[in-house]
């Protein structure tokens, strides 16, 4: 049964959420602040969060910036925010979709097999991927072929953003955008040089100037592929 962590802290909500949510086959893990929701993230390693911005303890901000270290696992926001501003902040930050309350039962269902339906199993922080990758967001640093690199804040959030989307190509305007908040592209020289130091630092620790997972793709951007075969 697929597992959802719901993170609602208005009692009547979380529990038209998880009433809906059961009937419709899920297994619902609830959490009411910000703190919970995080605990039971790891705990419970579910396969889609769906996030209030505004819990207590820790506000769905803190909770979606920290989730975004440990795991790639689609994330609904759910908010009576509807504001432009907060749409756009949120999928910045690393959220997958985004529904301002009140919404209907139907969208709300279709939003999630949506996710869940496009997105692959999840990975976690601590796991090791099959090219012999592991972040390690405590240290801010990668394992790479049995060798730790330790990386700027920069190359970490460079690297977590390329795994995140692994075989595909993510622009060096997307990469600005994301990594260093630069809307207007005007620092695309930072993106080489960070992405070149990066790629050093993993050769580096791999002990071999071939074992390289990103892939320079001319006139693009960049993209991490599995296995660390010499191109680009």
């Amino acid at each position: 049964m697929t597992r959802i962590l719901v993170a609602e802290d208005d009692t009547d909500l979380a529990l038209a959420l998880r009433t809906l949510l059961t009937r419709a086959g899920y297994e619902v893990v609830p959490a009411e602040d910000g703190r919970e929701a995080l605990r039971l993230l790891f705990a419970e390693r579910p396969a889609l969060l769906i996030l209030d911005i505004g819990l207590p303890e820790l506000d769905g901000w803190a909770v979606l910036e920290r989730t975004r270290d440990l795991s790639d696992l689609p994330v609904l926001l759910l908010t009576a925010r509807g504001a432009e501003t907060d749409r756009v902040r949120g999928l910045r930050s690393g959220a997958d979709d985004y529904l301002p309350k009140p919404f209907g039962n139907d969208e709300l269902l279709a939003r999630v097999e949506a996710l869940l339906r496009r997105s692959a199993p999840a990975r976690w922080a601590g796991d090791s991927f099959d090219d012999g990758l592991r972040l390690v967001p405590e240290r801010r640093s990668a394992v790479w072929q049995g060798q730790e690199a330790r990386l700027s804040d920069i190359e970490y959030r460079l690297l977590q953003i390329l795994v995140r989307n692994r075989g595909r190509v993510i622009t060096t305007d997307q990469l600005l955008d994301r990594v260093w908040d630069d809307r207007d592209g005007t620092g695309r020289e930072r993106v080489k040089f960070a992405v070149l130091r990066l790629r050093r630092k993993l050769r580096q620790a791999a002990g071999d100037e071939a074992a390289d997972p990103l892939e320079a793709v001319r006139g693009l951007g960049y993209r991490y592929r599995a296995g660390g075969d010499p191109r680009g």
